[in-house]
């Protein structure tokens, strides 16, 4: 089993977010080496769900208008990822040789700066994980992307007799659309619903500017689907948490976090908008929550979405000066304080 990196590198300009993921999460964390096991984007207001998944393109041959299906950069890195997986010739879905098929990454600069609803469009649903680093959920491909997703894998497609017919690599011989069937089961794909999930071997990797949310707004929904990673300007760590075990919360604890966090906030609700949405489920960090999850996503959210208009709230919950809170990265080495005096909490 495969324990897939879905994460957002945020802070400041400048602090080396994409100096991280090239130097040392593709190369050391996930083991890639091979150019074309590394598929990189940058989002802006133009980039669209078909520069993303995949688009037609018309072209002219001959004085005559064609179009070809283009596969966007998710698309790619979708493809390259199951080609790895097929490539190690796996009898079953549960028999895959995960230490033989290698990682892919899909690098994706300034994801904020996109609109990031309309770019992954039903690619939203696959970022959920299973801890086995499946897609909890599946979506259906159109025929177009489906086609073009397996050609990707390796899968030759011909017209042969007005029929469509695919030739597996390996194989010889060309075989009907119901024949590969068989083929596809072992790598989890569904032919007749055309049903696709993120495979373990692919991660996803991202960087943003702390406070740039004037340029596209990430929702709550799909900032809960990633795991986060601050970089502070001076390149200053947060202290070591004297919380949980070993700066983890075992599942009870954790429960009470969350309980007494949203009174804290439901208590300061004339100053919060949309107050339903800034509450936070027990499923917002899987188990087990690290003091790094604690600081990165939970701390996070709620200076970027919950008080980000307003943190006196936070000031006065940590009994610091507002001069002591000004910066994110000066809350987030406030935590052990934080998760101390949340616990304590009563309305």
């Amino acid at each position: 089993m495969k324990t897939p990196i879905q994460k957002i590198l945020f802070g400041s300009p400048g602090t080396g977010k994409s100096h991280t993921i090239d130097k040392v999460i593709i190369p050391n964390d996930l083991g890639i080496t091979s150019p074309e096991n590394i598929i990189k984007t940058v989002f802006h207001p133009e980039y669209t769900y078909g520069d993303f998944m995949g688009k037609l393109v018309p072209i002219t041959r001959a004085g005559k208008v064609e179009y070809n299906y283009y596969e966007g950069h998710f698309l790619k890195a979708l493809g390259q990822a199951y080609k790895n997986i097929q490539l190690t010739k796996p009898k079953d879905i549960d028999q895959i040789n995960w230490d033989e098929a290698k990682n892919v990454a899909l690098v994706i600069d300034e994801i904020n700066r996109g609109n990031s609803a309309a770019i992954f469009g039903v690619c939203f649903q696959l970022l959920d994980r299973e801890n086995t680093g499946w897609s909890s959920y599946s979506v259906n491909f159109t025929e177009i992307e489906f086609y073009k997703f397996i050609e990707l894998i390796g899968v030759k497609i011909s017209v042969v007799d007005g029929n469509l017919k695919f030739q597996f690599p390996g194989d010889s011989h060309f075989v009907f659309f119901e024949s590969l069937k068989d083929k596809f089961s072992p790598l989890g794909i569904n032919t007749e619903t055309k049903a696709i999930q993120l495979p373990p071997n692919l991660s996803i990797l991202a960087t943003m500017n702390t406070s740039d949310n004037s340029i596209y707004f990430m929702d709550s929904a799909f900032k809960r689907r990633w795991d986060w990673e601050f970089a502070n300007w001076d390149d200053t760590k947060p202290p070591v948490a004297t919380y949980g075990k070993g700066g983890t919360l075992d599942e009870d604890k954790w429960k009470k976090l969350i309980k007494n966090l949203n009174g804290f906030i439901k208590s300061h609700h004339t100053s919060i908008r949309g107050i339903e949405d800034k509450q936070i489920g027990y499923y917002f960090i899987k188990q087990p929550v690290t003091a790094e999850q604690i600081q990165n996503k939970l701390m996070f959210f709620l200076w970027d979405s919950v008080f980000n208009r307003d943190k006196k709230p936070l000031v006065k919950l940590l009994n610091v000066e507002i001069d002591d809170l000004v910066t994110f990265g000066d809350f987030t080495k406030l935590h052990n304080k934080f998760i101390t005096n949340i616990m304590n909490f009563k309305l």
